[in-house]
């Protein structure tokens, strides 16, 4: 059913890296919303779903990274009251990676264990692409 307000496209990345042997992923704290989240952003005009999670993970991260695995699609309603999809990929963390600095859009970042992540993340729709990343990997979340 169409409410005639127009989709917000998105698009971003489950960071991650598996150094030392045990498995973390990137949660980042976006200070406008008070939440802890994944990176993503809005589409800039004519973008793709990929170019847009490349450009807003490092955007607000800073790192450097390997995309891999296209993660499912995430569907809400933003706080605009607006129909909104977010395109995500898993992203190893590439080695000599740069490191976070803060920023408009996110003033920390933190590199948890899948558990601890999914304790901190403030949205249930994250916690369940987490769940589905944990699995594709051979993890519990």
């Amino acid at each position: 059913m169409s409410t005639g307000v127009a989709e917000v496209r998105a698009a971003g990345g489950l960071l991650w890296n598996d150094g030392g042997g045990a498995l973390r992923v990137l949660v980042v704290h976006r200070p406008h919303y008070d939440d802890w989240s994944f990176p993503k952003g809005k589409h800039e005009p004519g973008e793709d779903d990929l170019a847009c999670a490349v450009r807003e993970v490092t955007e607000e991260t800073g790192y450097t990274f390997v995309v891999g695995d296209r993660l499912p699609e995430v569907d809400y309603v933003d706080h605009k009251g607006r129909p909104k999809t977010v395109a995500y990929w898993a992203m190893r963390l590439a080695d000599g990676s740069g490191g976070f600095m803060a920023n408009d859009e996110v003033d920390e970042v933190r590199w948890l264990g899948i558990a601890d992540a999914r304790t901190i993340l403030t949205y249930d729709l994250d916690r369940h692409l987490l769940q589905e990343f944990a699995f594709q990997r051979g993890h519990d979340a």
